[in-house]
């Protein structure tokens, strides 16, 4: 049950959403157990985001929510390579503008029902 969220202050055009999508649901096996199947991603262009003061270069946030566990430094250091590489691919966007927030949650709702009751 993971979720991405990319905010960025560019603009995103189709194709380039489109290119993210699929890039991020191949990203997103590299968390053991994760697949494309059941990622949500949310693509927010235009935001008023600013990154040292900057607002004008091109920036963005990415982040990633998943059920489960903390996951090894070795599966975050390959997801944030793989996370900067696409935005560079997609968006034009320099890896040193770029922020990734990881949060894994014990608790997650779907289809009326919670996973993770104890």
């Amino acid at each position: 049950m993971p979720f991405i969220r990319m905010s960025t202050n560019s603009a995103v055009s189709a194709g380039q959403e489109t290119a993210l999508r699929s890039g991020l649901g191949k990203i997103i096996e590299l968390i053991p157990g994760k697949s494309e199947r059941w990622l949500m991603i949310e693509i927010a262009e235009k935001s008023r985001l600013g990154l040292g003061g900057d607002a004008e270069t091109p920036a963005a946030i990415f982040t990633l929510k998943a059920f489960g566990k903390e996951q090894s430094n070795e599966c975050y250091d390959a997801l944030t390579e793989a996370i900067c590489g696409l935005a560079q691919d997609c968006l034009g966007l320099s890896p040193d503008r770029i922020y990734i927030e990881y949060e894994v949650t014990g608790q997650w709702g779907w289809n009326g029902k919670n996973f993770g009751r104890q």
